[in-house]
């Protein structure tokens, strides 16, 4: 996920975090708070679960946020 803030210095740095997400898929999923980047911990596996859903939450050095869900 991406999100965009153009505020300069530490105001316009974004962090990202896992909102709503069930323990069994943050076993799956990892999020680089710094990058927004999602990755797989493991191989998915249709006979666990055929979807996923949780949300991502941007936040700034202001404390302003926005969310992004993720299916």
């Amino acid at each position: 996920v991406t999100a965009t803030d153009s505020d300069d210095g530490l105001n316009g740095e974004i962090n990202y975090s896992f909102q709503k997400i069930t323990e069994k898929a943050s076993q799956i999923f990892q999020l680089d708070s710094h990058t927004g980047v999602i990755t797989l911990l493991r191989s998915l596996d249709f006979e666990e679960g055929d979807s996923y859903q949780f949300d991502v939450e941007a936040h700034d050095g202001g404390g302003f946020f926005d969310t992004a869900k993720v299916l």
